[in-house]
């Protein structure tokens, strides 16, 4: 009996692991650009669900996505037609929205929700293929523009950003005082990277925020994701 048990619990332990690392009984559900891209390939019926801004989804999209924006709170009602026991895809600008999207979603009784790992961002960096609502969309900054910006005796530091990226709204604040603080030795550039998607795919920038610093033209150092004003400073030396 207590071997018995034994075996329940670790069977039961196993299962809520695997759910809670991106795994359900029907295998994996987080899925890597090219994952995402096969799977849209094998479900041609599935919805796809883009919970980006309306404006970020007319700047570029995935093909056939429907755009349901995650801080309009009407998930719910929104896919209320939909058949829960088929598949779904659900992606955002860099995983955040479509993650809460996912487990909403889940917890309303969706049984197989697919998220793309990394977002839209992830999918640009792999140069697959989006569609936008316009009939055409501006190139944005082009790599001659942005080595232009370089041309300075000063360290650049470069911001790489989205209006929707929470963690760039965090450090936000802290950019414009190092710009106005330090202004006699560094230029900061902030770079909109869904107004430059060209850029950012010739830079391989497929994550935000993405902070680089310059110094007489070469790159000297990198960072993505969140980091505190003290790190960066450092850097700036």
């Amino acid at each position: 009996m207590r071997r018995f048990l034994s075996i329940a619990f670790i069977t039961i332990s196993a299962f809520l692991y695997s759910c809670t690392n991106g795994q359900t009984q029907n295998g994996k559900t987080n899925l890597s650009a090219e994952e995402f891209a096969q799977k849209i390939k094998e479900l041609p019926g599935a919805p796809i669900i883009d919970v980006r801004t309306a404006e970020e989804f007319s700047k570029g999209h995935i093909q056939n996505a429907k755009n349901f924006d995650w801080y309009e709170e009407m998930l719910d009602k929104q896919v209320a037609s939909f058949d829960k026991t088929k598949p779904i895809l659900v992606y955002c600008l860099s995983g955040g929205r479509s993650s809460a999207a996912a487990s909403k979603l889940r917890a309303s009784g969706f049984k197989t929700v697919y998220e793309l790992n990394g977002g839209i961002m992830k999918w640009r960096g792999a140069n697959l293929p989006e569609t936008t609502e316009t009939a055409s969309a501006s190139a944005g900054m082009s790599k001659a523009q942005f080595d232009a910006l370089l041309q300075t005796d000063k360290i650049v530091l470069i911001d790489f950003y989205a209006d929707w990226c929470a963690p760039c709204k965090k450090m936000k604040p802290y950019l414009a005082e190092i710009a106005k603080d330090m202004a006699d030795k560094v230029v900061v550039d902030r770079i909109n990277a869904d107004d430059n998607q060209a850029l950012c795919k010739d830079m391989h920038i497929d994550a935000l925020p993405t902070l680089q610093v310059y110094k007489n033209k070469l790159l000297t150092w990198s960072n993505t994701g969140f980091i505190e004003k003290e790190e960066v400073l450092k850097n700036l030396k």
